[in-house]
C-alpha cells in the first residue's frame, strides 16, 4: 500500500430538521391544540484512531464527508430522526489541523481515542414549545441550525521511541534490518528510502521498543534539496535519535566531519525542540576500514566534529561505531538504548569507543 502521511479533507456535519407548525385534528376533539414536532439532530463527523491502519491513502480519493442532515418534526407530536454520525478512521498518530488557519486542533497518539470534528446542528422547535396561557394556538417554530463545516490537514507522525536520521546511503535502512525484522530496500545509490520504515527491535522476551527510519537528508534540505525535510516530521515523538555517519564514504573528496554537521544544521533548522533532542552518533561502515586503522579513523572524527560543531550535544554525545552490514556492534547500541529508554531521566550511556 502506498504511504501516504498527509491528506486534505472537507467535513460537513448535518443541518438540523426544522420544527413544525402543526394542530391536533381529530373527531370529537373540538380545538385540540398545538401538536407540532421538533427537527432531528443533525449527524457529526468523527474521527478515531485505529492501530490498524497505518496511512492516511483512503483520505487521497474520497475528501469531502457529508454527515446526514436531520428529519423534519411532524404533526401528532412526532419528532424528527436524527441523522447518522460518520466515523472516519486514522492511524495512530494523526494529527488535525484547520487547513485555513494552520491551527492543531486535534492529537490521536493512542488507540481508540476519538475527536469531533464537527458538529451536528441541533433540530428546529415545533409549536408545541410555544403554547401559553395567552397563545392557545402558536403558529411559530423554528428552523434547524446548521452543522458545522471545516476543511482539515491531517498529518500523520509515526509513533516510535528511537529516530535514525543520517545522509542518503550512511547505512540507516541496512541498520534497521540489522536490529528488526523490517525489510526495507537496500541498495548501492542514494534515496533508496522514500518514506518512513518502523521496525520493532525486540531486546528479551519482555522487552522491546520501536525504530522509524526516514529517508536522507542532505545540505540544504531544508530549501527542498533532496527529498526536503517533510519527513522529519515522524521523528518528533521519538525520544532518542541515532545519528548515522559513514565513516567511509565512496567518494574520496567526501568529509564525514562536514556531512555530519550538514545533517546538525538541517535539524536546527527545521525544529529547534527535535534538534535538542538526545542524539548519538553511530559511526557505520567499519568493514570497508582495515582493523588496524579504525581507531585512529574514529579518533580523528570524533576531534574534528567535537571542534568544529557549536552543537551543545556534541561535547557529551554518545558515540558508537558499527558495521551494521554485519551487525557487528548493533546489538550492542540496542541494549544501551533500551536502558535509556527505561531510565531516560539518567545521564546517557558512555562511548563504546
Amino acid at each position: 500500500m502506498k504511504f501516504i502521511d498527509e491528506a486534505k479533507i472537507h467535513v460537513k456535519a448535518g443541518d438540523g430538521g426544522n420544527g413544525v407548525a402543526s394542530f391536533r385534528r381529530e373527531k370529537y376533539i373540538p380545538l385540540g391544540g398545538p401538536d407540532g414536532g421538533d427537527g432531528g439532530r443533525g449527524g457529526s463527523v468523527y474521527l478515531i484512531a485505529d492501530r490498524n491502519i497505518n496511512t492516511l491513502v483512503e483520505y487521497r480519493y474520497t475528501r469531502k464527508f457529508l454527515a446526514p442532515r436531520g428529519e423534519n418534526g411532524r404533526g401528532a407530536d412526532c419528532y424528527g430522526a436524527g441523522g447518522e454520525d460518520i466515523l472516519l478512521r486514522a492511524p495512530v498518530g494523526t494529527v488535525v489541523y484547520d487547513a485555513n488557519t494552520g491551527a492543531q486542533l486535534a492529537d490521536l497518539p493512542h488507540d481508540g481515542m476519538k475527536v469531533l470534528l464537527a458538529k451536528g446542528g441541533k433540530g428546529g422547535l415545533g409549536n408545541i414549545h410555544f403554547k401559553s396561557s395567552v397563545n392557545r394556538a402558536p403558529r411559530r417554530c423554528t428552523p434547524g441550525e446548521a452543522g458545522e463545516e471545516f476543511d482539515l490537514r491531517l498529518e500523520l507522525k509515526v509513533l516510535a521511541d528511537v529516530g535514525l536520521l543520517g545522509l542518503p546511503n550512511a547505512g540507516k535502512s541496512t541498520f534497521i534490518r540489522a536490529v528488526s525484522a523490517a525489510k526495507p530496500k537496500v541498495a548501492d545509490y542514494p534515496f533508496t528510502t522514500l518514506h518512513p520504515n518502523l521496525g520493532l527491535v525486540r531486546v528479551d522476551e519482555n522487552r522491546s521498543f520501536v525504530i522509524a527510519d526516514v529517508p536522507g537528508l542532505i545540505e540544504g534540505a531544508s530549501d527542498g534539496a533532496g527529498l526536503g525535510i517533510r519527513f522529519l516530521k515522524h521523528l518528533q515523538r521519538t525520544r532518542v535519535l541515532l545519528h548515522l555517519v559513514d565513516l567511509a564514504p565512496f567518494d574520496e573528496q567526501a568529509d564525514p566531519v562536514e556531512d555530519a554537521l550538514a545533517i546538525v544544521r538541517e535539524l536546527e533548522k527545521y525544529d529547534p525542540a527535535l534538534a535538542a533532542k538526545p542524539r548519538w552518533l553511530v559511526l557505520n561502515k567499519l568493514d570497508l576500514i582495515a582493523e588496524a586503522e579504525r581507531k585512529a579513523r574514529i579518533d580523528a572524527f570524533l576531534s574534528a566534529y567535537r571542534q568544529k560543531s557549536g552543537d551543545a550535544l556534541a561535547v557529551g554525545q554518545p558515540c558508537f561505531s558499527v558495521a551494521a552490514i554485519s551487525g557487528e556492534g548493533a546489538r550492542e547500541i540496542c541494549f544501551r538504548l533500551m536502558d535509556f529508554l527505561e531510565n531516560s531521566s539518567e545521564a546517557p550511556p558512555p562511548d563504546n569507543l
